[in-house]
């Protein structure tokens, strides 16, 4: 018999993450890339923190959850105004992966996936700044989750 819990230790990765109706979205990106600036404008639009600047990922049975180191939790930076409390959320199952980039192609060829503690996740790239990058977030999400592809 074997036990369907993963023995595997979590990971702490440079990222920040937000829950879309329950469901966990995880913003990686380069520093400077905007990863808070998108959290920001999701929040705003209905979204709740997971965590900034760093996302613990940890594995239990066949899902993985985004919590926030404790020293974390709560905060978000908002450039310009310093770190900002917010009410957060902890242990959301990841859904979606946006990778941002500041050049995005207009029509993606291959659908994107990454994989994290040997599990695969769908992927999007997003330009963090484009006014409607929040936007493109939700709605990728609401793909993911009708169960439909996103390429």
């Amino acid at each position: 018999m074997t036990d369907s819990k993963q023995s595997e230790d979590p990971m702490t990765v440079h990222a920040t993450a937000v829950a879309l109706a329950g469901a966990g979205l995880l913003i990686r990106g380069k520093s400077g890339a905007g990863k808070s600036d998108l959290a920001l404008r999701l929040i705003d639009r209905g979204a709740t923190l997971i965590s900034d600047d760093q996302v613990v990922i940890r594995r239990e049975d066949q899902k993985l959850l985004l919590e926030p180191p404790a020293r974390l939790a709560g905060k978000l930076e908002v450039r310009s105004l310093g770190i900002c409390e917010y009410d957060h959320v902890s242990g959301v199952g990841l859904k979606l992966v946006i990778d941002l980039q500041d050049q995005v192609e207009r029509y993606p060829m291959d659908r994107q996936i990454v994989i994290l503690l040997g599990m695969e996740f769908p992927c999007c790239t997003l330009d963090a700044m484009e006014a409607s990058a929040a936007i493109k977030a939700e709605l990728a999400m609401r793909r993911i989750m009708q169960g439909a592809k996103i390429s």
